[in-house]
């Protein structure tokens, strides 16, 4: 709001007053995706080699934006771990969230070593299931190959705002899906208008049920970041930015005062059920006979990056929902009665299990960025 009044209305408000002051500069109301915690955004493809292709992989999705990684670069291989203590605790205990996370990350990585002449092999769980190194790549020289999913990895954002109505069509959903080599895997698309509001329903139900579970609740919120100052440092969690506000909307938000965790919790649940689920054109969800291994997952997640730099490329939006397996897997880990796996199995083929989800559409407007720690803090 204030930086629509130009430089020198803004200057002029920001000089006349005392808080209002502090918080267009504590919340970054002027230049919103500022500062060095958005640095990656911009120079990811500045880097050659295998640091360059760890450039790459860290701008991948991952939930809450916990950055669950790190690498080690030894010669021609890359090792990637899982920093377990980066994790959203009980919104996702059984780490099946973050182990997708990975796996976007793996891919990233992939066609960043690609572009960089390098053709990397990728070994899973080369110490089996239980360890920390989730992936092994090996990288052969070879002729850069660079493409669309490659050029999308700057441009690739979780849209949570509204999308603009327009149906996207099944041609255009089956494009955004290559599971060529991924058998373990599959996507399930929901496009009946009695499906999609069933599907909705289930989201609006799944996000109460997580913000009046109060572990859940404390342990989402520990990673928003409600102010510039703790965005730069930490270079984390989420923030205002990416939640698909508008401009205006947006800027009288970090004017007001920092939300509380219920206040941010009703945020959640409303935009769910009017923003959400109301605009939707489409939802996919990626299932396996086995979401919980852990190898499955990993390979899950390389395809969910896939679909979403795919979507980015041509224009379509994407959104991560996850909040249907997060409540299955609380309900699973502490013996609760099932209330949400039987109503998503009614949506899903016979055996397949969902392991996320998604919405997707034509946005109304161009989502902004997360911020990402440099790569200097995740390879060992």
């Amino acid at each position: 709001m204030l930086k629509a009044l130009g430089v020198g209305g803004a200057t002029l408000v920001v000089a006349g007053t005392g808080v209002l002051s502090y918080r267009v500069l504590d919340t970054g109301v002027l230049k919103p995706g500022s500062g060095e915690a958005y640095y990656p955004w911009r120079h990811w493809r500045d880097t050659p080699g295998p640091a360059g292709a760890v450039a790459a992989a860290i701008l991948a999705a991952n939930p809450h934006n916990t950055q669950p990684w790190a690498f080690l670069i030894a010669g021609n291989t890359i090792d990637v771990f899982v920093d377990d203590s980066r994790n959203i605790g009980q919104v996702d205990p059984l780490r099946r969230e973050q182990h997708v996370g990975l796996g976007c990350g793996l891919e990233n990585l992939a066609l960043a070593c690609q572009a960089r002449g390098l053709e990397p092999t990728i070994q899973l769980l080369p110490d089996g299931a239980g360890s920390a190194r989730v992936a092994h790549v090996t990288l052969t020289p070879a002729e850069p190959l660079a493409g669309p999913l490659y050029d999308a990895i700057g441009d690739r954002h979780t849209n949570r705002g509204p999308y603009d109505g327009r149906a996207v069509s099944a041609e255009r959903l089956a494009g955004l899906v290559d599971t060529a080599g991924r058998p373990e895997v599959a996507v399930h698309w929901l496009t009946d208008p009695a499906q999609m509001e069933q599907m909705g329903q289930l989201l609006v139900d799944a996000a109460l049920a997580l913000t009046r579970d109060e572990q859940q609740s404390r342990d989402s919120f520990g990673w928003f970041r409600s102010n510039n100052d703790a965005v730069q440092q930490h270079r984390d969690g989420m923030t205002l930015d990416p939640q698909g506000m508008t401009p205006l909307v947006l800027s009288i938000a970090k004017l007001l005062p920092a939300s509380s965790r219920t206040g941010g919790d009703a945020f959640w649940v409303e935009q769910t059920r009017t923003v959400h689920t109301k605009t939707a054109a489409a939802y996919g969800v990626l299932t396996a006979a086995d979401a919980d291994d852990r190898a499955t997952q990993l390979i899950a997640g390389r395809l969910l990056e896939r679909i979403h730099l795919t979507a980015t490329s041509r224009g379509v939006a994407l959104q991560h929902m996850n909040q249907i397996t997060e409540r299955m897997d609380r309900e699973r880990l502490t013996g609760a009665a099932e209330t949400f796996g039987p109503r998503f199995a009614g949506l899903l083929p016979a055996a397949a299990r969902p392991l996320v989800a998604f919405r997707v559409g034509y946005p109304v407007r161009t989502a902004r960025p997360s911020p990402r720690r440099p790569v200097s803090e995740v390879i060992r």
